[in-house]
């Protein structure tokens, strides 16, 4: 039943995981991308960002998510949907596929699941407890009558 559990887990979340990306995996184009240096509008400071191509207009995107190491130069993928290349994002393991709140909720769903699995099994009842010690297999025949 435990082994179930965390089967069940890793199915559910690996489809979760499949079809809410976006920008959409099955829909999204995969260009390459140099990381550079540039002036952020807003606060004039100089920040990373990913700048690719779309074959008409060049765009930049923010490569920054947490525990991810960048630097200016190196040689990413950008995935973005045709209607909204501003909207791109980095294609990496962590960033794209794994974010750090969906596995900690859903970690967190796999325990809980996994305490109620291991209270609904190891607390029977006691009037199904002498219900099964009680159960005697009827003998049947081999053949009918």
């Amino acid at each position: 039943m435990y082994k179930s559990i965390f089967i069940l887990y890793v199915v559910c979340f690996g489809c979760y995981i499949l079809f809410t990306r976006q920008p959409d995996y099955f829909d999204g184009v995969k260009v390459p991308a140099t990381i550079q240096m540039e002036i952020d509008a807003s606060s004039g400071d100089s920040v990373l960002k990913a700048v690719f191509n779309t074959g008409t207009k060049e765009f930049a995107i923010n490569p920054h998510y947490p525990l991810r190491t960048i630097k200016a130069g190196q040689q990413v993928t950008v995935i973005y949907e045709t209607g909204n290349p501003s909207m791109g994002q980095l294609y990496s393991g962590w960033g794209y596929w794994w974010r750090w709140d969906e596995l900690v909720v859903s970690s967190i769903l796999c325990f809980l699941l996994f305490q109620v699995a291991i209270s609904v099994t190891s607390n029977p009842n006691p009037e199904a407890l002498v219900e099964q010690l009680e159960y005697k297999e009827e003998k049947k025949k081999k053949y009918l009558d």
